[in-house]
């Protein structure tokens, strides 16, 4: 990992490491794709205004974000399925994120359970909701956050239904697996991740299943979720993330909020983040992007709770344009994964040190010496390229 020196020389060396239809599930958006393209054209459109002759020397990226100070403004992203890149792969992460003093965030549908990698990893741990149909499975999902001591709960209200993504139908790939032909070719032209990772699985106990389900509810990556109580939930409203909000001791954070009338809503149930995010554009197509989002959400709600952001960030330039654009912090999802699939921890820690560096050559540019130095003047939207 030495050799790789930015996040898409990563997630060229993932792409070749991993079966195709892995590497599509945690690269591609859904549908046509536009919100996956639109989302870095926009980032690429928000150019930065650099201040000179200013005094840069000394440059510090601590920053607090929910009460806590940390030594740059990055948390790693939820991903389900994390733990497919690598044996063990949300340990390696995880464990890449406590190196960094930075919080990881556990999904739902990781194939490592939150008790597991929490005794393994050690660090800031957070946990992720999907709320499902059976609402005792989430609460379920919540309790064992709470007894493991995740500092905060994120709870994505952006995924009503499952997104359309024909190219996981194609390559017999998804939640759950469908292997095919051409998925049984592909794993053959893949040895290293059969027998390094899927193989390692076997060896330890069989096929990966979801372990945050009871188990009633257990079911290996290859089986269907035939339990209606297992879907998503799309009847959840406002009134029930303010029961979880009272239920649930410590900080909350709302993820999926794109409008600023529904961040408003969430500071009034007493949310204590938001992360403005389309979710990386792998749901609803058509939606907008975090950068056309924040700067209304962060006029409305900046100072009554902490606005985070996440989707597309490749460089440290783009952690630096979030934050100038209203954001206290970015989650980082993709650019993580595409590292741990190349090395495990060593290749998280490596793309973190990347984005580390970029962000502080970044303010070294712009003027700015610290965190806090980073100011709305410093960006200005130019004309959008065409796709």
């Amino acid at each position: 990992m030495h050799r790789v020196l930015n996040v898409a020389e990563a997630r060229e060396r993932a792409r070749r490491v991993l079966p195709r239809g892995m590497f599509e599930f945690i690269d591609r958006g859904t549908e046509d794709e536009h919100g996956l393209s639109e989302t870095r054209r926009m980032l690429a459109a928000t150019r930065l205004r650099p201040a000179v002759l200013v005094d840069v020397d000394g440059r510090s990226q601590e920053t607090e974000l929910l009460g806590r100070r940390q030594p740059m403004p990055l948390v790693v992203a939820p991903t389900g399925l994390a733990g497919l890149m690598w044996y063990r792969g949300e340990v390696e992460l995880a464990r890449a994120a406590a190196r960094a003093d930075i919080p990881f965030c556990v999904s739902t549908q990781s194939i490592t359970c939150v008790e597991e990698i929490a005794a393994k990893a050690g660090g800031r741990i957070w946990f992720q909701l999907y709320i499902l149909k059976d609402r005792e499975l989430s609460e379920s999902f919540v309790q064992r956050a709470q007894d493991t001591g995740c500092e905060a709960l994120i709870v994505t209200v952006d995924t009503a239904v499952s997104p359309k993504r024909e190219y996981n139908t194609h390559n017999g790939f998804g939640i759950p697996f469908q292997p095919n032909l051409r998925g049984a070719i592909d794993l053959s032209l893949h040895p290293r991740w059969v027998f390094g990772v899927l193989g390692r699985y076997v060896l330890d106990g069989g096929i990966p299943s979801f372990p945050h389900y009871p188990p009633e509810f257990h079911r290996k990556i290859t089986r269907a979720a035939l339990d209606e109580r297992l879907r998503l939930a799309d009847d959840v409203t406002w009134d029930e993330i303010a029961a979880l909000r009272r239920r649930w001791p410590r900080k909350l954070v709302i993820k999926g909020i794109l409008r600023a009338d529904d961040a408003k809503r969430a500071a009034a149930i007493g949310a204590d983040a938001i992360v403005v995010s389309n979710h990386g554009g792998r749901n609803l197509d058509a939606a907008i992007t975090p950068v056309e989002a924040l700067p209304e959400i962060v006029d409305a709600v900046g100072s009554s709770l902490t606005v985070l952001a996440d989707s597309g960030v490749q460089r440290g330039s783009d952690v630096i344009k979030l934050l100038a654009l209203g954001a206290r912090g970015v989650l980082v999802g993709r650019s993580m994964l595409f590292g741990t699939a190349v090395a495990g921890e060593a290749g998280a820690s490596r793309v973190l040190d990347i984005l580390r560096d970029e962000m502080d050559r970044t303010m070294a540019f712009i003027g700015c010496r610290t965190i806090g130095d980073i100011r709305p003047d410093f960006v200005r939207m130019a004309p959008v390229p065409a796709p």
